[in-house]
């Protein structure tokens, strides 16, 4: 059993995380802006603050806090949040374990496939392949870059580069679920996903079988927008419509942001499952017909 401190426990994969942990008789202690439970400490960026209690006998950090990249247009100011929400939790996070000389078993952290750009390309990204030079890629690294911080103090790290989570209430796939569904842009764009479970259960493996290091936290199975459509199509019994939403209505509504719709490209697990880790939902189809 081990004593489990989370940052962005109130969020969509934060909650079932914690359930699953909770589940598996690991102790689950949240930080939060506004704590309510027991095992609810606060936090304040803005003041640099943590409660210190929430340190007490922790064995690892799951590090999941950040502002939503897809919530808002991408301003300036929402483009600073986004990496803020990211980057200065961790800096917090690691000067307070560096203070109170704490010897965690391990610091967890997300991270996004957005490290090796929003491109579509013919390269099935690896763990080992450079990052892009975009806005999501920018994040990506200064975001890893926070994590790496705690080898400093000898405290292992594993970074999980997650795509679109697919969960039965909230996120993405709530949004996908329109009156008819279609394709975006050209349609040839990959969209790696993952469902919730598998997601969670790579954090757990992170814990209890010691899985240190950057991977790929994604499905093996490769869809493009266009097959993504007809699986969820068929599979929610909505009409599908072959006509993709036009790039152009894309950019207006959502103006940059609209990159993470129009492209993507597929990415390896060959690490993760060269690891130990069995999918549970290796399919899309699977993944539905759960959700």
């Amino acid at each position: 059993m081990a004593r489990i401190l989370i940052t962005g426990g109130t969020g969509l994969v934060g909650k079932r995380l914690t359930q699953l942990l909770i589940d598996k008789n690991h102790e689950v202690l949240i930080l939060s802006r506004n704590p309510k439970n027991e095992n609810e400490f606060k936090w304040d960026i803005v003041k640099n603050y943590i409660d210190e209690k929430a340190f007490k006998n922790i064995d690892f950090i799951i590090h999941l806090a950040g502002a939503g990249i897809a919530d808002e247009r991408w301003t300036k100011k929402r483009k600073q949040v986004i990496i803020d929400s990211r980057v200065k939790t961790a800096n917090l996070l690691f000067e307070k374990v560096n203070e109170l000389k704490l010897e965690l078993k391990g610091f967890i952290s997300a991270s996004g496939i957005g490290y090796y750009g929003a491109i579509t390309s013919k390269t099935i990204f690896k763990e080992t392949d450079k990052s892009g030079s975009d806005f999501l890629a920018e994040v990506c690294q200064k975001w890893e870059a926070a994590a790496h911080q705690f080898s400093k103090i000898n405290i292992p790290i594993t970074i999980l580069r997650t795509g679109i989570v697919l969960a039965a209430k909230g996120g993405a796939l709530e949004k996908m679920k329109t009156p008819a569904i279609s394709p975006l842009g050209s349609g040839k764009q990959y969209i790696p996903w993952i469902h919730i479970d598998d997601l969670c259960q790579m954090y757990i493996q992170s814990i209890e079988a010691n899985l240190i290091g950057i991977y790929n936290a994604v499905a093996p199975e490769h869809q493009t927008s266009i097959t993504f459509s007809k699986t969820l199509a068929k599979s929610i019994k909505r009409p599908y419509l072959g006509i993709g939403v036009p790039a152009f209505m894309l950019k207006i509504l959502f103006g940059e942001l609209a990159v993470i719709l129009l492209e993507g490209s597929r990415i390896s697990t060959k690490k993760i499952e060269k690891n130990g880790y069995s999918f549970r939902f290796e399919t899309l189809k699977k993944a539905l017909n759960n959700l």
